[in-house]
């Protein structure tokens, strides 16, 4: 009797402790639920933090535009008129780079019109890139100065596209603005250079090319006292030895008269 007594107490015991266990698998899925559960909350955070979206850069809004009745640059809004505009073509030919550090030193901006068959030597490029890795703007200027009136509408095409190409090539951006040579476009030139997103330019004055004027201080004299200098004067000048001797006393002379100088980043079109 004891014996069976014994031996049912045993059968007890291991069925009770068959249910503990089966009952602890429940528990068991309960926290791995619960750690899923905490596990996908994270992601979403995460995933949430990716999906912010950057602050955009605000676009700077133009101060100045081209009036081509004279090619003299017309505050807009409340921006300073009475200021000019600095440019230099045919570079970069011997002075480029010499006139663009001078220009940095004095914080004068300007346009540098480049000519394509002042970039075809490794030397000539980097030139280019110094220039525009000081700040300032890149013009085309075509690529063997030719005279589009006396070209083909074919030809024209490949004076000014060229240019781009190879400009783009070292700097990574297309020249932002357009000078014809000696200042004549034709309706075709016209028509490639809106097309290619570039602004057409002129100027309204310039010296240094004229016999009387080949030296530093009749061209700085010239350049601040013609009878043409007005607010918002398109200056024209050159990649030249007496041009890079006159910058200094240029810039000077203009800022003792109560002149600034544009930046060309905020002529409208370039934003």
């Amino acid at each position: 009797m004891k014996k069976t007594a014994w031996i049912f107490l045993v059968a007890w015991i291991l069925i009770l402790s068959a249910c503990g266990t089966v009952e602890e698998k429940p528990t068991a899925e309960k926290e791995s639920e619960q750690t899923t559960e905490v596990s996908g909350e994270e992601k979403v955070e995460v995933t949430q933090e990716i999906e912010e979206e950057e602050p955009k850069e605000e676009i700077q809004e133009p101060l100045y535009e081209i009036n081509p009745a004279n090619w003299t640059l017309q505050p807009i809004g409340d921006a300073n008129p009475k200021v000019v505009l600095l440019t230099i073509d045919d570079a970069p030919d011997k002075y480029a780079v010499e006139m663009a550090k001078t220009l940095k030193n004095l914080n004068a901006p300007a346009i540098f019109f480049v000519n394509g068959h002042f970039l075809e030597t490794d030397e000539q490029k980097a030139n280019l890139k110094e220039i525009y890795d000081m700040g300032f703007a890149i013009g085309n200027h075509t690529q063997t100065h030719a005279n589009l009136k006396d070209i083909s509408e074919e030809q024209q095409q490949e004076e000014i596209l060229k240019v781009n190409e190879t400009v783009e090539a070292v700097i990574g951006e297309k020249p932002k603005f357009f000078r014809a040579p000696f200042g004549i476009n034709t309706d075709f030139s016209r028509s490639l250079v809106e097309d290619e997103g570039m602004q057409l330019m002129n100027w309204t004055y310039g010296y240094d090319w004229e016999k009387d004027y080949m030296n530093a201080e009749s061209l700085k004299d010239i350049m601040l006292n013609t009878e043409y200098l007005t607010d918002g004067a398109n200056l024209l000048m050159h990649d030249r030895q007496w041009t890079a001797e006159a910058i200094p006393g240029i810039v000077e002379g203009f800022r003792a008269k109560g002149y600034d100088f544009i930046d060309p980043h905020t002529i409208k079109g370039m934003e």
